[in-house]
């Protein structure tokens, strides 16, 4: 096989399944796994496709750049089960953190249901609302910078706030994680400053993520692995990288 007619095969492999690694390429076109490697690097540098930690996603198809709003009912089933696990782990009377993220809206909307006693501090407008509607759930804003796209509080007045807190458990979204040197990335520097201050002001602190992130890696790094507890996922990632979360230490809810 040329290299042309290999390089339409991965991106093809790309489209059906999201995601390839280099292993299985390897193994399925019969040609090592450096000869892999380097279709893969020719690919992104052509755009088409994202290198991850053994392997690659197609990056284009991954919509991370959208807005808030659009993204409230992407995944919303794996956001879901996401939230349920996450709710499990908040005992009444805490005081917990709930940063920007769309998995933290419908865990808000658990929380609520529940009638679970609990102060809650949250930096989205969104996750306020609905906490407002319960009797049992303390609220608090953080306020600051107003960013629309996300909607909600960023920067260095929101961080004040929030460093000014003790909480029991913060819940923190993220846009991927870097298994090649163990980070947790966002898309800003805003953003990840902000995520980074509470969990610093937490004592327990959890990573919420669908499984397919474990396969994306963003611009902003704030965080790496020895900073959390736990990630909270929809479901387990491949066995090479449940390996090396165990070896991190991380646990895996």
């Amino acid at each position: 096989m040329f290299t042309e007619e290999r390089l339409d095969a991965i991106l093809q492999c790309l489209r059906q399944d999201g995601k390839v690694r280099v292993k299985n390429l390897s193994e399925q076109f019969q040609v090592t796994e450096d000869c892999i490697r380097k279709d893969l690097k020719v690919l992104e540098n052509a755009g088409k496709l994202k290198r991850t930690y053994g392997g690659a996603i197609l990056s284009q198809d991954y919509p991370l750049e959208r807005d808030v709003i659009d993204r409230r009912t992407y995944n919303e089933d794996k956001k879901i089960i996401i939230a349920k696990k996450a709710a499990e782990l908040i005992k009444d009377h805490e005081t917990i953190f709930l940063d920007i993220s769309t998995t933290n809206i419908k865990l808000a909307e658990i929380l609520v249901e529940a009638r679970k006693r609990l102060v809650v501090v949250s930096n989205m407008i969104d996750i306020l609302q609905i906490l407002a509607k319960s009797s049992t759930i303390t609220p608090i804003g953080t306020g600051g910078t107003m960013y629309r796209t996300v909607n909600g509080f960023m920067g260095a007045a929101t961080i004040e706030v929030i460093k000014q807190y003790s909480f029991d458990r913060a819940f923190i979204g993220s846009c991927g994680v870097d298994m090649v040197d163990l980070s947790i990335t966002t898309l800003g520097v805003e953003d990840g400053l902000t995520k980074k201050a509470a969990l610093q002001s937490s004592r327990h602190k959890y990573i919420v993520m669908e499984r397919d992130k474990f396969y994306f890696n963003d611009s902003y790094k704030f965080a790496h692995f020895d900073d959390i507890n736990g990630i909270i996922t929809d479901e387990n990632p491949d066995q090479s990288t449940m390996n090396l979360l165990d070896s991190a230490g991380i646990t895996l809810y």
